[in-house]
Parts: structure tokens; sequence; C-alpha cells
């Protein structure tokens, strides 16, 4: 199973808001690691690249950085800063936070433990 249909299934979000929410994710990872592990994550998932095209757009140029600032700290509360993000996608903090496990779960099916371990670091915990 893939892991839009994982999170999906897990989460209960449709398959837009899997695909927009896991690009978000993927997208502060991309902006955190360095190109060589982010390669090894693309590597691992090659599907990471089109979910990152999926999430929605910066509004005002700023909405990436302060998701990454918001993720950064592993907190919910950081995460209701990203309200207008994900509102677009009709998912709240604790809602894309739940999506955190299956996308590690995922990455260290296919990419192993360092890297899953790797990418927690940089994801909000539930």
């Amino acid at each position: 199973m893939d892991l839009i249909q994982q999170i999906v299934n897990t989460v209960g979000v449709n398959e837009q808001q899997a695909k927009g929410g896991a690009g978000l994710l993927f997208k502060l990872a991309q902006d955190k690691l360095a190109a060589g592990d982010f390669a090894k994550l693309s590597q691992a998932l090659p599907e990471v690249v089109s979910l990152i095209t999926s999430a929605p757009p910066a509004s005002g140029g700023g909405l990436l950085g302060s998701l990454a600032g918001a993720l950064g700290g592993g907190s919910l509360g950081g995460l209701a800063s990203l309200a207008g993000a994900l509102t677009s996608l009709k998912l709240d903090p604790q809602t894309i936070s739940q999506f955190v496990p299956v996308i590690l779960d995922v990455v260290k099916q296919k990419g192993g433990p360092e890297l899953a371990a790797m990418l927690g670091k940089l994801l909000p915990a539930r």
C-alpha cells in the first residue's frame, strides 16, 4: 500500500488532504535536510517530489518559513500558526500531526531506520 493510501486509511482524510499535508511535511524536510540527505529520502520515496508540488502554495511567501518554524519544535501549539495553509486543505494541526507516524513508518520500511530517525527529528511528534 502506498503512503497516501496509508494516510487516508489511518488518519481518515481524503486523498487530496493526504497529498497536500504530506507535501507540506516533506517540503519542511527538504528545507531542513542537507541536499544529500534529501536525495536519500527522495530515492527511498520517489513520490516525495510530486507530493511537495501538491502542497498548498505559500501565501505571501512566508508560509514555508512559518511551517518550518512551527513544526521544527515539534509542538502542536506551534502548528496552530499554520491555520491558513491547513485551512486550504481543511486540516487542523492535530490532524496533520497524525500524518507523521504514518510517514515515518513508510520511510523506515523503504529507506531504513536511520533515514526515518533523521526525518523524525524534523517533524512534529503526535
